[in-house]
């Protein structure tokens, strides 16, 4: 399985997270999920939040345009971004 799937319009993204990290930056791919820092620690959904905030940034949409899925509480999460409009990190076929 690939870390990224599309559904119609919409783009599902497998990420492991790294919170508490000198910046938002995305890492690479790790297996089947791409590995994500944030600097927002993993207290009271400021993490979840964070993460969002620079997926829509990085993806060219409104935070309201992308959802966890999956992996509330964990440091691997499923988000859906609706309808991307700029791609930031290279979606190649594994």
């Amino acid at each position: 399985m690939a870390w990224f799937r599309w559904d119609g319009e919409d783009l599902e993204l497998s990420l492991r997270v790294q919170p508490r990290a000198p910046k938002d930056a995305f890492i690479g791919p790790q297996g089947d999920h791409y590995r994500v820092a944030v600097k927002a620690p993993p207290v009271n959904g400021k993490g979840n939040l964070a993460l969002r905030r620079f997926i829509a940034k990085a993806f060219g949409v409104p935070p309201s345009k992308v959802a966890l899925i999956g992996g509330d509480h964990a440091r691997y999460k499923r988000l859906r971004v609706q309808a991307p409009r700029t791609f930031p990190i290279p979606l190649d076929p594994l």
